[in-house]
């Protein structure tokens, strides 16, 4: 009988303990971060604007260039958007020092309001619990003209130097994300699509 309980009671403390694992770790979860950071080689049918703020800076071969992909009914563009990654869990304010691997991020682009295409992190990326802030590189490849094709040659051209240009930023975008973390009890998937902008962290 006794050693009965004694099993009953071992059964119930791993359960208890398993329970409160569970909630730190889904606590932790909670407190990740996210913000767009900076667009990174930015190219418009293989031509590098990131030195360029407007249609003039760029040399008349070039113009032909673009405009003859423009006729063909097709924009090419190519970037690294950056989203910076911040895990406050550094062993203080009474929460254990967690290091969080996201195994997946899977991610919507919004460009200008517009849904465009959608992708995943190209291998897992470590963010440390150090409050440090690590960047986890999304590579896209996408047509302009696929998805801004009721606007003109210099409009979309303009949109692209917004993004990728001399002065370029990440106002414009809007991403949706869902990070797969990997944790001591399994992948935990959230629940639901974060909304990510470059004005604040959304965790």
């Amino acid at each position: 009988m006794r050693k009965l309980v004694l099993i009953i009671l071992s059964i119930a403390i791993t359960f208890t303990f398993y329970k409160c694992s569970i909630y730190q770790t889904i606590t932790n979860l909670s407190r990740l971060q996210f913000k767009l950071g900076e667009i990174n080689s930015f190219r418009v049918n293989d031509l590098d604007i990131s030195n360029k703020s407007s249609l003039n800076d760029f040399n008349a071969t070039d113009l032909i260039k673009l405009t003859t992909s423009f006729t063909q009914g097709k924009l090419p563009v190519s970037f690294v958007l950056n989203v910076d990654a911040k895990n406050p869990n550094d062993g203080t304010g009474g929460y254990a020092r967690t290091d969080a691997t996201l195994k997946s991020f899977k991610w919507r682009l919004f460009i200008d309001d517009k849904e465009t295409i959608s992708g995943d992190i190209d291998s897992p990326v470590t963010v440390p619990g150090t409050g440090e802030v690590t960047k986890i590189p999304l590579r896209v490849n996408i047509d302009l003209l696929q998805f801004f094709k009721d606007q003109g040659f210099d409009r979309i051209i303009n949109l692209a130097l917004t993004l990728g240009g001399k002065n370029g930023s990440t106002s414009k975008i809007t991403l949706y994300a869902t990070p797969t973390v990997s944790t001591p009890i399994g992948n935990i998937t959230y629940p639901g699509e974060l909304k990510i902008i470059d004005t604040q962290f959304t965790n």
